[in-house]
């Protein structure tokens, strides 16, 4: 698999498609009994992936105001082109993602914590992110032998 940094046209991409969702959910979020008034919906550290003979996607995380997301997506896919399970294989391992639609896009999302209501702003929620997709990223670390 080969990685990249996202082009410019990826952020705005990113950008849009995080306020699209923000515009088509944060009612219903605000409605969680673990909603955050201090986050808002952001869409960062992300990857451009090309996995052996596929298509380029983007892999990263999906910040709310209740969860955080492992979140793929191709950047010119229209929300009606999809299957509903994607298995993302990163260097930390496979992962099976599940499809959401909204508005005019679709992604494959999976919840990696579901309760930040205990975090205090946005940077401490994307400094939590970047923790987590370094994380996955990453190749697991080996077992020491101790013997």
């Amino acid at each position: 698999m080969h990685t990249a940094t996202p082009s410019g046209d990826d952020y705005a991409m990113l950008a849009a498609v995080a306020r699209e969702y923000r515009d088509v959910h944060l009612v219903a979020l605000k409605g969680l009994a673990h909603y955050n008034p201090r986050l808002g919906v952001d869409a960062l550290c992300f990857q451009r992936l090309t996995p052996e003979g596929g298509e380029a996607l983007l892999a990263g995380a999906l910040i709310t105001p209740c969860s955080l997301w492992l979140v793929a997506l191709w950047p010119d896919e229209p929300a009606d082109a999809a299957t509903d399970e994607y298995l993302l294989t990163l260097p930390s391992g496979s992962y099976r993602l599940h499809r959401h639609a909204f508005g005019s896009r679709s992604w494959y999302q999976r919840r990696i914590l579901d309760d930040l209501s205990e975090l205090d702003s946005m940077e401490e929620a994307a400094r939590l992110a970047q923790q987590l997709m370094t994380r996955l990223f990453e190749p697991p670390t080996p077992p020491t032998d101790d013997a």
